[in-house]
């Protein structure tokens, strides 16, 4: 008997792309979608492949794979096949756009029939999910390949742990033309005046006054937000440039806005002084540069002088309402507004410990002045984020301590946006007053539309009331609003899970995927996509992922997964429970 022929291997460089958003697209019109797809692969994708000595190896449904014996082709087809779809884009609605995401590894694959296999082409296909609608992902190893070879920018995301890939794989983000790529790439500006607040430099020399800064640099954010008129990004995407020295157009490119606020604080003894800088984010000339000093306890002053220069500059012709809602202050109590801003800084740091810290820090707060309803709704939230993370030791006790801070945070901040937010949030969650906590939400995103926190929580209660798509564009539009948000795994988690509930199951395991690669050993993350690759009929993966849960939480079952919402609708958790009892999940 002859022994069988050894497999055929080489050393090349795979490009994977596919379509984001493919069945969003086909539910709108499918016949179109399908003529516009086969337009761009036959008069772009396919000759540019050609163009640079690459082959087509396959067709994926709503994309393709290609391989190429070097990875400077790869990638300089990639950077035409970007830029060529750009350009057929810009006539077409968002809403209706093709857009690729592409991934490029190298690496040795098995050759068999003319097809391709192995770990080399897997990683490829991992990255080009990672990547943004008109975005490029590649690995460390084909950066390494292309680097100093010819003239392009990248962005290190660092080591990313890549669905069913045995180790991390450092991450590099290319840019279709100079700087750095944003997420998502080519943000378009708001229809109204767009501001990023920057953390302002602590320079009072004393490395515990950091919290002081930041949280100055909190409520301005909070009071520009209140503004209907203005479109503000959320803290969580500004202070990913803390401690970095920037360019300020760069910022305006990568958070989508025209205008940056950054600047400085300094506190000695009893004294503040404030300097500020607003800068045109499109041209880099300052506006104007004010500095503000004045006593500790004339704080709230200073921030409202700040406030109104900017509003000034931008937006001088905004109603008078608004003016007066950003004036309005959480609390009269310096003492019990420090509390708070150290609660916050715990909060943001959101482990067991910090947690545990900011939800004292709270307490601290409401006992130094009774009144202030954000502070009842942080320590409600915190509570919240305890059951998220199973890290309840009482849970009756804690269920009914949550109810009692959100009542009075509801009951005292009617007009505050924070306080209705949190509290709605942590009813429908924790204790399951689901529609009373939609009334609530509705009510924070009506108050503050900039308030990214207000509409992610909001998208979450939706889902479990079954309005799928509503949450998902109330998740778009947090997403949009803090673009670097490096938290932003619980936004594309909710957007998986919705996605699931609909049957669209592509799509939840690319959300799922996203969110995994943020965040790789969150539980609902992976669920939701041991579930959603079920339904796919990938029953190996859906098994590793749930293997790995197990790892994570060796009693995990059906039963427990129940209670990462508070579903409405039978039929969406009966969907989410199907997936995963096929995954092999115990009831």
């Amino acid at each position: 008997m002859s022994s069988p022929q050894p497999l055929e291997r080489r050393l090349s460089a795979i490009l994977a792309a596919d379509v984001a958003g493919y069945s969003r697209l086909t539910g709108l019109d499918e016949e179109g979608t399908h003529a516009q797809l086969q337009d761009h692969l036959r008069c772009l994708v396919r000759p540019r492949i050609a163009e640079h000595r690459g082959r087509v190896v396959k067709n994926t449904g709503d994309g393709l794979l290609a391989e190429f014996g070097s990875v400077v082709d790869a990638l300089r087809c990639a950077l035409d096949v970007q830029r060529g779809m750009s350009e057929r884009n810009a006539e077409v609605p968002q809403p209706k756009r093709i857009e690729f995401r592409i991934g490029i590894n190298v690496g040795d694959i098995i050759i068999d029939r003319d097809d391709i296999f192995g770990d080399g082409v897997n990683v490829a296909a991992r990255l080009e999910g990672i990547a943004e609608p008109g975005g490029i992902c590649i690995s460390e190893d084909a950066h390494r390949q292309v680097r100093g070879k010819f003239k392009f920018s990248s962005e290190d995301m660092g080591e990313r742990k890549l669905k069913n890939i045995s180790e991390p794989v450092r991450v590099y983000r290319v840019r279709t033309s100079g700087g750095i790529i944003t997420t998502p790439p080519n943000l378009t500006l708001a229809d109204k005046p767009s501001i990023a607040v920057l953390p302002f430099e602590n320079m009072s020399g004393d490395p515990e006054q950091e919290y002081f800064a930041d949280g100055i640099v909190d409520e301005i954010i909070t009071a520009l937000s209140r503004f209907q008129h203005l479109f503000i990004i959320a803290r969580s995407s500004s202070f990913t440039y803390k401690g970095r020295a920037v360019d300020v157009k760069q910022v305006g490119r990568e958070l989508g806005v025209a205008y940056v606020l950054e600047g400085s604080i300094r506190q000695a003894a009893t004294q503040v002084r404030i300097t500020a800088q607003l800068i045109d984010a499109l041209t880099g000339v300052h506006l104007w540069a004010h500095r503000f000093d004045g006593a500790l306890e004339d704080i709230f002053g200073l921030q409202d002088q700040i406030t109104a220069s900017v509003v000034g500059a931008v937006a001088p012709k905004l109603e008078q309402v608004e003016i007066e809602r950003a004036k309005r202050k959480p609390t009269k109590s310096l003492d019990a507004y420090d509390c708070y801003f150290r609660g916050m800084a715990g909060f943001h740091r959101n482990t067991e410990a910090s947690i545990t810290e900011a939800i004292n820090l709270f307490y601290n707060a409401v006992d130094l002045d009774p009144d202030y309803a954000a502070a009842y709704g942080m320590a409600a939230w915190c509570y919240a984020r305890r059951k998220t993370h199973r890290w309840t030791t009482d849970p009756e006790w804690e269920t009914a301590e949550t109810a009692r801070l959100a009542r009075k945070a509801l009951e005292l901040g009617q007009d505050d946006a924070v306080a209705l937010a949190t509290a709605g949030y942590a009813l429908a969650y924790v204790t399951g007053e689901v529609e009373q906590g939609a009334v609530c939400l509705d009510r924070a995103v009506e108050l503050n539309p900039n308030l990214s926190i207000a509409l992610g929580l909001s998208g979450w209660v939706k889902l479990w009331l079954g309005d799928l798509d509503t949450a998902i564009d109330l998740q778009a539009h947090a997403m949009r609003l803090t673009p670097r948000d490096p938290q932003s795994y619980w936004m594309e988690s909710a957007t998986a899970l919705a996605h699931l509930c609909a049957g669209r199951y592509a799509e939840a395991s690319v959300w799922a995927g996203r969110a995994l690669s943020h965040q790789p050993n969150q539980l609902p993350s992976l669920a939701f996509s041991a579930a959603s690759d079920a339904h796919l009929g990938r029953l190996e993966e859906a098994r590793k992922t749930v293997a790995r849960m197990r790892e994570l939480e060796p009693s995990v079952r059906i039963s427990d997964v129940r209670a990462l919402g508070q579903f409405r609708r039978n039929e969406h958790f009966a969907r989410f429970a199907d997936g995963l009892r096929k995954a092999g999940l115990p009831e």
